[in-house]
């Protein structure tokens, strides 16, 4: 009998190590990795210019309290702003702990605007974590329940509709922020128009609202850009990264410009192991990695070719919905759950995922060949195929 906490419906399998995209389990068995920990592991298994530096910050120092300067984490937070335009960095462990601080900085924003119950406009089908307050923001029913009452202070409106929250500008003065992903993993590949993030930056603008960008997922060039708002060639005031930045290694930012930058304070806003030396060695690492290597091209161009390979083996197919996604974000919606899906594609040696019930959720990890790629998209034809016309 596990000692375990019952809250995960884990899938039969344990791993033992991995190459690259390939994973192998404790018996041997060998599989090809299209999930990479749920768009964290950037650069795959094992790679040895992320193990080597790991290795030899580990042995210099894993872990400094922030009552002190932490040269790692000022030097990450330099390639971020540089990376993204943008102004100052705060560092925790997790996508929910930077949308926290995301979420705190807002009602810290609208409290200096003379705001006594500030409220931010967040979107259905949303996914940003499940902390009492990012639950709160999260769009999914399935996972509020049971934990009532909610945070109040959220305002829901469509995802990709702008007249939604010019309406909601119109009789809610106490708005003092829009919360958005750019591309909605967990919600099922849904992708924010570069025309809807152009109209909520300029429309944020006129308002004095806070445009905060959740780029946990879709962030670190999963996309073909470094950050998913750079598609549509704009800035926001807050962004919050996580999953793939550390390339496995725990680590969050909330990153600020524009309105939000310099609000906090020491005594604002804090954490015990954010931003420690390993994990920003890490990001510091998985970053030069991806740009000495062409990562972002590649994610681009290896994404492109998967969503056109499965249109192609899946073309006379009935059932399938929409095959849609950007860079190494894609997903399948078929018109069934499919969850069932899951397991079989274990059974065929791949790693998938099924997301919103009926959308195949594919998040290679950047280091994906053009090989294994062909291999996923015959291998995962073939089973949604039988899956469809059984």
């Amino acid at each position: 009998m596990s000692h375990l906490m019952n809250t995960y419906a884990r899938l039969p399998v344990t791993f033992s190590h991995g190459e690259g995209s390939r994973i192998t389990d404790i018996h041997g068995k060998t599989y090809l990795d299209a999930l990479s920990g749920i768009a964290v592991n950037t650069l795959g298994h094992n790679h040895s210019v992320l193990v080597k530096a790991i290795a030899e910050q580990a042995g210099r120092m894993l872990h400094v309290s922030n009552l002190y300067g932490i040269r790692e984490q000022e030097q990450l937070a330099d390639r971020l702003c540089a990376l993204s335009g943008m102004s100052e960095a705060f560092f925790c462990n997790s996508g929910c702990e930077a949308n926290e601080a995301a979420i705190k900085l807002a009602r810290f924003y609208g409290h200096q605007q003379g705001i006594d119950s500030p409220a931010i406009i967040v979107m259905e089908k949303a996914f940003h974590g499940r902390t009492l307050a990012t639950l709160s923001a999260t769009g999914n029913r399935k996972a509020q329940a049971g934990f009532e009452p909610l945070v109040s202070g959220f305002v829901r409106v469509p995802y990709n509709d702008l007249a939604a929250i010019r309406a909601v500008a119109e009789h809610n003065k106490s708005v003092v922020a829009v919360m958005l992903e750019m591309v909605q993993g967990e919600g099922g590949i849904n992708i924010a128009s570069d025309e809807f993030q152009r109209g909520l930056r300029q429309l944020c603008d006129e308002q004095g609202w806070l445009l905060m960008c959740d780029e946990v997922q879709c962030g670190i060039g999963r996309t073909g850009k470094w950050f998913g708002f750079q598609h549509a060639g704009i800035v926001p005031d807050v962004m919050t990264l996580a999953k793939g930045l550390g390339s496995g290694v725990p680590i969050g930012a909330c990153v600020t410009a524009g309105k939000a930058a310099g609000l906090f304070k020491p005594g604002n806003h804090g954490s015990t192991f954010g931003g420690n030396p390993l994990a920003c060695t890490a990001a510091l690492t998985t970053l030069a990695t991806i740009e000495q290597d062409g990562l972002m091209a590649r994610a681009e161009a290896v994404g492109s070719a998967i969503r056109q390979g499965m249109k192609e083996a899946l073309a006379n197919v009935s059932g399938v919905v929409d095959i849609r996604g950007k860079g190494l974000m894609i997903g399948i919606e078929l018109d069934r759950p499919c969850g069932e899906l899951v397991a079989k594609g274990l059974d065929a040696g791949l790693l998938i995922n099924v997301t919103a019930e009926k959308v195949v959720r594919l998040l290679p990890a950047l280091v994906m060949t053009d090989a294994e790629a062909k291999e996923l998209v015959e291998r995962l034809s073939a089973l949604i195929r039988a899956f469809l016309t059984a």
